[in-house]
């Protein structure tokens, strides 16, 4: 009848409106931490669609104060039971040192040293020398090792549930494809050098 299916769609609709306040979690129960840079197409290497993740993109994938207090919340309370990384080559972060960054950056913003508040919410919160503000541009420089210690840098905190699965995945701008940190199938293809070291 077609009033059963106006009800399945109406309750359907607001199930997703109500989401939160009704406790359903995202579709797959999933937190995923990522890189904003365009090149790296996060639902579609995932294979994951609207309302199927809780999704955090930031310079880097990196984890910070702000990525801990949202994975807080969506383990905590959301029911999440994993987090994904993905990091990329290629990366922005991995493009310039720290001392070009903050040489480029003191041009721009002259008074960068005098105490800048760098969260409008925690004016108390001041970067005032360079060692400050390298730490918290955390530029890297191997995208393999920077995966690795994201997943350390969630594991080992004490807000995060020990039941959370935490993986990281590095995707490779230059193939279209995801890879597990420190495995590039690149090297183990049939090649001489390969069969050598085989």
């Amino acid at each position: 009848m077609i009033y059963d299916e106006i009800d399945r769609k109406m309750n359907e609709r607001t199930e997703w409106v109500l989401r939160r306040q009704m406790g359903i979690p995202n579709n797959r129960k999933l937190f995923v931490l990522a890189c904003m840079d365009e090149r790296l197409p996060v639902e579609d290497v995932l294979g994951i669609g609207l309302g199927d993740a809780h999704i955090f993109r930031n310079a880097g994938g990196l984890v910070t104060d702000d990525v801990i207090r949202s994975a807080v919340l969506t383990t905590r309370f959301f029911g999440t039971e994993e987090i994904i990384i993905v990091n990329h080559t290629e990366c922005g972060m991995m493009s310039a040192s720290p001392d070009q960054i903050m040489n480029a950056l003191q041009q721009r913003v002259p008074d960068l040293l005098n105490g800048l508040a760098v969260d409008p919410l925690l004016p108390e919160f001041r970067l005032t020398d360079m060692d400050a503000y390298y730490r918290w541009l955390k530029m890297f420089e191997d995208v393999d090792q920077t995966a690795e210690a994201q997943i350390g840098f969630l594991r080992n905190h004490p807000l995060i549930p020990d039941h959370v699965e935490i993986h990281a995945y590095i995707y490779e701008v230059e193939t279209g494809s995801l890879r597990r940190p420190h495995v590039r199938l690149g090297d183990r293809v049939n090649t001489a050098k390969a069969m050598q070291q085989g």
